[in-house]
């Protein structure tokens, strides 16, 4: 399929998603978010891709919404795209970007230039976040008037923190890539953009040599137990799991695969 807002490209088992509107930084708007969703939904069912990297074209990933296609669009009293006003965070009513993101194969971001607003709050469901040291990353929403979207101030306390994150949220400041893997908010940087994507590949390449109905199930784990307290439910969760996963073949591939001293063979 030919999107109007993003590229997609296969590389063995990894899927490359561009944000590909490079002369307004790659600013977000609905209709990106359903070829975003579209993309990310094709990857998923496509069995030979065991990963996903996000990235965005030119000298930004998303330097936020667009202002006037999303918010002046919202103001003059138009809907700027599928119900928005009935979605969650802005985003189109028939997409759950968080729940995406979730239930999704292992995404990796990778970040340079701008990445404001949604332009950072769309990835933090992400699984590893890749920036240059020198990317601008902020939580720039107390500065146009809003508050924070996508489940962001659950995801942003889980990465860096409540004091850091109440800082980023309630000054809307820019860190640098290279602040925001001192503090946690990314979990790899980059000396440069040349770099940026062979390491995101590299990362995502990793991810994928993984099975993935495993990797769907740890995902799974992570999202309902990061913030549960109940250790006995957090326990029963993982035991229902594990004993769905001895009963797979991939399970049962890894074993044969130590036993005969060979690499396993997942897809």
């Amino acid at each position: 399929m030919s999107y109007d807002t993003i590229l997609s490209e296969t590389d063995g088992p990894v899927v490359t998603i561009t944000l590909n509107r490079p002369e307004k930084l790659n600013a977000w708007t609905p209709h990106m978010a359903e070829e975003l969703a579209h993309a990310i939904g094709t990857a998923n069912d496509t069995a030979s891709v065991g990963a996903i990297v996000l990235t965005g074209a030119g000298r930004g990933f998303c330097a936020g919404a667009d202002m006037d296609e999303v918010f002046q669009t919202r103001i003059d009293g138009t809907d700027p795209g599928n119900d928005t006003a009935g979605g969650s965070g802005g985003m189109p009513a028939g997409v759950d970007w968080v729940g995406l993101m979730r239930g999704s194969k292992p995404i990796v971001a990778a970040i340079h230039g701008a990445a404001v607003g949604i332009g950072i709050t769309m990835v933090l469901p992400a699984d590893v976040l890749v920036a240059t040291a020198d990317a601008k990353i902020g939580m720039a929403f107390i500065k146009v008037g809003l508050v924070p979207e996508l489940a962001s101030t659950h995801f942003l306390v889980q990465r860096v923190g409540w004091g850091a994150a109440s800082q980023l949220c309630l000054t809307g400041e820019i860190v640098r890539g290279a602040e925001a893997g001192r503090i946690g908010l990314v979990d790899h940087v980059v000396d440069d953009v040349e770099s940026l994507l062979p390491r995101a590949h590299e990362v995502a390449s990793a991810l994928a040599a993984s099975p993935t109905p495993q990797a769907l199930m740890v995902k799974q784990l992570l999202t309902e137990n990061a913030a549960e307290t109940d250790l006995a439910l957090v326990q029963r969760r993982e035991s229902e799991l594990l004993a769905t996963c001895w009963a797979t073949p991939e399970h049962a591939e890894a074993v044969a695969a130590f036993i005969e001293k060979r690499p396993p063979v997942f897809r």
